[in-house]
């Protein structure tokens, strides 16, 4: 392999290794033990079995929307951009899996839900103006969080209080 075809490589494969250890990071704060059995759901919940094929794609979705803002970035300064806003999301997004799952406070996890809708729709507008395509890859993202912000509520209001 030439150099310049490694170097065209490099971004999928560093995008595609902070997708898998944020995934697993996920993963390892999403515990579905009998806490989270106990809680009331609403009868419209996907079942369980689908949440991870949901966030494989949104995962698959990301990744390739990061590399193709990489590769259309002109500037350090775009790229860096780039980054910042995949950072601060994914801050937001492990975030929301400690509050709901780790410290088992839906209600804390609630009022966290809208900086990361912020934060995919920020990321989203960011990259944009380098390639649109990047941008409407994150739609689902952004729809799926909708939805489970939507359960996120459902659940406080049938579990409230939290302690």
């Amino acid at each position: 392999m030439t150099a310049a075809r490694a170097r065209a490589w490099q971004p999928v494969a560093v995008a595609g290794g902070i997708a898998i250890l944020v995934s697993a990071s996920g993963a390892l704060l999403t515990q579905l033990g009998p806490w989270y059995y106990a809680l009331k759901r609403p009868a419209w919940q996907p079942p369980d079995w689908l949440f991870g094929p949901v966030w494989t794609t949104i995962f698959i979705l990301a990744t390739l929307a990061a590399v193709l803002a990489w590769r259309r970035a002109q500037t350090a300064v775009q790229r860096r951009r780039v980054v910042l806003l995949f950072v601060l999301n994914i801050a937001f997004n492990l975030l929301w899996s400690l509050l709901f799952f780790r410290l088992q406070r839906p209600d804390w996890a609630l009022f966290e839900v809208p900086l990361l809708w912020l934060s995919i729709a920020a990321l989203m507008a960011g990259l944009a103006p380098l390639t649109r395509t990047a941008a409407w890859l994150l739609l689902p993202y952004l729809g799926w969080v909708s939805f489970a912000a939507l359960l996120n509520l459902a659940i406080v209001r049938l579990n409230a209080p939290f302690t």
